[in-house]
């Protein structure tokens, strides 16, 4: 017997995730803007180079910067 979460072939963090998102949006307004606030990730990342830090970039943004750059190489 497997699942339901793999037989529909999400991973059990996505699986979590979408459970949590519904939770929260099936909460009364005033609670779930409050659940809402927790639920968004702000990661961030620096790169080192030689023994210093370089610049502190958000994760969505260096991603989204990511997709972009291979986009752009696949097409030239």
């Amino acid at each position: 017997m497997t699942f339901a979460w793999k037989s529909a072939g999400l991973t059990y963090n996505r699986y979590l995730a979408v459970a949590a998102r519904v939770v929260r949006r099936s909460l009364k307004e005033d609670k779930r803007l409050a659940a809402e606030r927790r639920g968004e990730m702000d990661l961030r990342f620096a790169k080192w180079k030689n023994g210093k830090q370089g610049d502190v970039q958000n994760v969505a943004d260096a991603n989204a910067a990511s997709y972009v750059e291979r986009a752009n190489a696949g097409n030239a």
